[in-house]
């Protein structure tokens, strides 16, 4: 029997969205990432590139025989308030087989004061996502900082069609964080709606990981805690999942 630890060690894989955002990826890099997106038969969520490397991903993924998403960023990591921008970035990575999309909120508009630039931003890549292609909506939580903010952020985003909301860029000197977890999760839970949750940033171990699960469990119920509602963006927790798991 796998232990308590081994079992949310397997949960862990399968929430993670496998990620690697830096400027100096390349072609060995992204095929290093693709081929540790499975362990023991068992696979992540998703693999998570700059919009670039998508096509590499996708082509590489299913070579290996996995039905891995591809998911990628758009308008990142500045939060810029041209929609215009953000909107032609999403329709160049649905192009390229992007899976899903995760979009960053003009969060300094917010925080100026101005709602109808981030609220339009979401409502224009929700459109070009359509049905097939997922929107994640990343808030940058650390930079709006104050509960409601991040409440405010998370409103709007799931308003305007956001299928998950998501914390941090990981680009950030304050990213994941289980207090703006909390505050993201109630206002999903609030609002009724089908949206899910990412945690992103500074998670890097099982025990990291299974916190944010307990909370997501906690505040939604264990039915809901599944890779179609809960995700964590991360590169160093598989180490971690990969030591517990070699045990096994």
């Amino acid at each position: 029997m796998p232990s308590t630890q081994q079992v949310r060690a397997l949960q862990a894989l399968s929430f993670m969205d496998l990620t690697t955002l830096n400027n100096d990826d390349n072609r060995k890099v992204i095929e290093d990432l693709c081929s540790r997106a499975s362990i023991n038969e068992k696979s992540v969520a998703a693999v998570c590139v700059f919009p670039e490397w998508v096509a590499l991903a996708k082509q590489f993924l299913e070579e290996q025989g996995l039905s891995t998403k591809v998911a990628t960023v758009t308008n990142f990591p500045d939060g810029n308030s041209d929609v215009e921008r953000a909107a032609a970035e999403t329709e160049r990575a649905i192009a390229a087989g992007a899976d899903e999309v995760d979009v960053v909120l003009p969060y300094r508009a917010l925080l100026n004061g101005d709602e109808s630039t981030p609220a339009e931003l979401v409502r224009e890549c929700k459109d070009i996502c359509g049905d097939s292609v997922q929107l994640k909506v990343i808030i940058e939580s650390g930079e709006l900082e104050q509960h409601d903010k991040i409440v405010l952020a998370s409103e709007l985003a799931i308003a305007n069609g956001a299928d998950f909301i998501k914390t941090s860029t990981g680009k950030v000197s304050v990213n994941a964080t289980l207090k703006a977890a909390e505050a993201m999760l109630g206002v999903i839970k609030a609002s009724q709606t089908d949206c899910g949750f990412k945690a992103a940033g500074g998670i890097r171990t099982v025990d990291d990981a299974v916190q944010y699960i307990e909370l997501a469990e906690q505040l939604m119920g264990e039915d809901w805690v599944t890779a179609s509602h809960f995700r964590i963006g991360a590169s160093s927790l598989l180490q971690d999942i990969q030591k517990i798991l070699v045990k096994a």
